[in-house]
C-alpha cells in the first residue's frame, strides 16, 4: 500500500489522496477578478487527481496584491467569479482551496516577466505600499514602505475576515492564511522587518500577535468543520536558523491551540540575503519537526516532485500531505504516473472516472 494514495481526513474533509497542488500565482487578473485563463488551468489541475488544490495567492485587499495581475477576493464580484471554478474543482473530484493574502512591502510589483521588481513611482498602475515598519525589502524591490498604524493593523484584520467569508460562501472548503514569503504575515514576525516599539514589535509574544489575532478573527467566520490552515516561513537560512525555529515551532503551537488545523512549512524569505540550501525535499526534515514538536499536521513544498521522494516524505512522517506544484505545471496527471511509479494496484482510477475508463480498459 502505497502511503501516498491513502486518503487523508481533516475536519469534514476527506482528500482521496496525500497530494496537494500549492498556490501557484498566475499574474493574469484584471482588477482582482479571474479569467478564462484561471478557468483552464485551475480545472486541467484539479483533473489530473490531486486530493487538494489550493488557489494562488488572492489579496484581502488593493494594496494586497504582488502586482496588478493579482487575484483578489475583497470585493463580491471577485468572490462570485471564483464560484464556476470551484465547481470544476469538485467535479474533478478534488477538494477546492484559496490561499488569501497581504503582499505587504512586496506589493505594488512588476509581473515576473516583465521585471519582477517595484512599479516605478513615476508609473500609474503602482500604489502605496504598507509594513510594520518602514523598512524595504531591498534588492529588486527598493520600495520604502509606509508603516502601519494600528488603525490600519484593524483594518487589514478585518479585510481577512471578509475574505474569508466571501470564500466560505464561494464553496472553498479548504482556507489557507498566507504567512509566509516576507509578505505581511511574515513581516511582522520577522526582525529583519519588524522594528516596531508598540504591543506588535519587539519580544516574540508582540511579533506574534498580528498572526494570531488574524486567526482567532477568521476562526470566528470560517466553518468549524472545514480546514482552516496557513502557510508559515518557519526558517530564515539568515545564520540564526535554531533560533528562529524554535520561535516558530511555538508559534506553531499557539495556532494550533487557536484553532489551526494545518500548517503548510516554508521559508520565510524575509531578507534579499538568505542562503537557502536548495535541493531535492530539502524542507522535509525541518516539517518533520514542526509536525513532531508543535504536534500539528503539516504539508510543505520545494522539490518534492519525484514520486519516490514524495511517497518516502509521508511514509516516514516527515509530512501529512506533499504539496506537488512545477510538477503538476509540467504535467497535471501527476498523480496518475506517480501511481504507476509506486505500483498502486488499478492506478488509472487516481483519475476522474471518464479517463479512468478508457485507461483501464484499453491499456
Amino acid at each position: 500500500m502505497s502511503a501516498l494514495f491513502e486518503p487523508f481526513k481533516l475536519k469534514d474533509v476527506t482528500l482521496r489522496n496525500r497530494i496537494a497542488i500549492p498556490p501557484m500565482c498566475q499574474y493574469s487578473a484584471t482588477e482582482g477578478v479571474i479569467n478564462d485563463w484561471h478557468h483552464v488551468h485551475l480545472a486541467s489541475m484539479a483533473r489530473g487527481g490531486a486530493g487538494l488544490l489550493v488557489v494562488e495567492a488572492t489579496a484581502v485587499a488593493p494594496e494586497g496584491r504582488i502586482t496588478p495581475g493579482c487575484t483578489g477576493i475583497w470585493n463580491d464580484e471577485q468572490a462570485q467569479a471564483f464560484v464556476p471554478v470551484v465547481k470544476a474543482i469538485k467535479a474533478a473530484g478534488c477538494v477546492p482551496g484559496i490561499q488569501i493574502a497581504h503582499a505587504g512591502r512586496k506589493a505594488s510589483a512588476n509581473r515576473p516577466w516583465e521585471g519582477d521588481d517595484h512599479i516605478a513611482a513615476s508609473d500609474s498602475r503602482g500604489w502605496d505600499t504598507i509594513a510594520p515598519s518602514a523598512i524595504a525589502f531591498g534588492s529588486n524591490l527598493p520600495k520604502v514602505p509606509r508603516a502601519m498604524t494600528l488603525d490600519d493593523i484593524a483594518r487589514v484584520r478585518q479585510n481577512f475576515v471578509d475574505a474569508a467569508r466571501r470564500a466560505r460562501d464561494a464553496g472553498f472548503e479548504w482556507i489557507e492564511l498566507h504567512f509566509a514569503h516576507g509578505y505581511l504575515g511574515q513581516s511582522f514576525f520577522s526582525e529583519h522587518s519588524n522594528q516596531r516599539t508598540d504591543e506588535y514589535g519587539g519580544s516574540f509574544d508582540n511579533r506574534s500577535r498580528f498572526l494570531l489575532e488574524t486567526l482567532a478573527a477568521v476562526r470566528e467566520v470560517w466553518p468549524e468543520n472545514l480546514p482552516l490552515t496557513a502557510r508559515f516561513g518557519v526558517i530564515e537560512y539568515d545564520g540564526r536558523d535554531e533560533q528562529t525555529l524554535a520561535e516558530s515551532i511555538e508559534l506553531a503551537r499557539r495556532f494550533k491551540a487557536g484553532g489551526l488545523d494545518l500548517l503548510s512549512v516554508s521559508v520565510g524569505f524575509s531578507t534579499p540575503d538568505a542562503n537557502i540550501p536548495w535541493g531535492p525535499a530539502f524542507m522535509g526534515p525541518v516539517a518533520e519537526r514542526v509536525r513532531r514538536e508543535a504536534d500539528i499536521p503539516v504539508t510543505s513544498a520545494w522539490g518534492f516532485g519525484e514520486p519516490k521522494l514524495a511517497e518516502e516524505a509521508v511514509k516516514s512522517g516527515q509530512l501529512d500531505l506533499v504539496s506537488i506544484g512545477r510538477a503538476h505545471l509540467a504535467d497535471p496527471h501527476w498523480a496518475y504516473f506517480a501511481a504507476k511509479e509506486l505500483g498502486v494496484e488499478k492506478s488509472a482510477w487516481t483519475l476522474p472516472a471518464p479517463y479512468a475508463h478508457w485507461l483501464e480498459r484499453y491499456r
